[in-house]
């Protein structure tokens, strides 16, 4: 496990685009070698870059409900890795946090999952962890990949943000309660 420590050591020590960030560098991430299923985010938000624990918001209460795990779970690193597109607070938007860095996904990703080879499933949460990872296979928007996301398992199962400006997508699209999510929980259930 000594190269892994390693690299989580150099992902946490990171400063390839703090001066882009307005409150600096803090990477947040959890993974093991061992972890079973793979979450992959947009960026921390301000809540979680203050306590430096990844989905430590509403977003992430909502995200543990779709999957039907306790915090207990989720914050198991054998259990679940959590890996944002941008490591770090990128900071306020117009309309909400700033994009994630591009740096981040490049530069870390593959490291981190090529020492996880027990990953099972890999939960792609928004539109830019789906961008960066479904590429030519994606559909021309995030409803569209959620709904088809039978075409990209095993591996791959895409998701909206479950972020509370997101319920008004969820209401119009009730074919997420009813079809996905519980897909969603068995496939979860059947791997923990």
């Amino acid at each position: 496990m000594e190269p892994f420590n390693e690299l989580m050591q150099q992902i946490r020590a990171c400063k390839v685009c703090e001066s882009f960030l307005p409150l600096g560098a803090n990477p947040v991430v959890q993974a093991h070698p061992e972890s079973k299923i793979v979450i992959i985010g947009q960026a921390p938000g301000l809540k979680v870059h203050k306590s430096n624990i990844a989905w430590n918001d509403a977003s992430g209460d909502q995200l543990r409900k779709w999957l039907h795990v306790t915090k207990e779970q989720f914050y198991d690193p054998k259990l679940f890795a959590l890996i944002p597109m941008g490591f770090c607070y990128p900071g306020k938007g117009t309309s909400g946090d700033l994009p994630p860095r591009k740096e981040c996904a490049p530069l870390w990703h593959k490291k981190l999952l090529d020492e996880m080879n027990q990953v099972e499933l890999i939960l792609l949460i928004g539109q830019y962890s789906q961008r960066y990872y479904l590429k030519g296979k994606k559909h021309e928007n995030i409803t569209e990949n959620v709904r088809h996301f039978k075409e990209y398992l095993p591996k791959y199962f895409p998701l909206p943000h479950p972020s509370p400006r997101n319920f008004i997508w969820m209401n119009k699209n009730d074919w997420f309660t009813t079809d996905v999510l519980p897909e969603l929980k068995n496939r979860i259930t059947a791997i923990l």
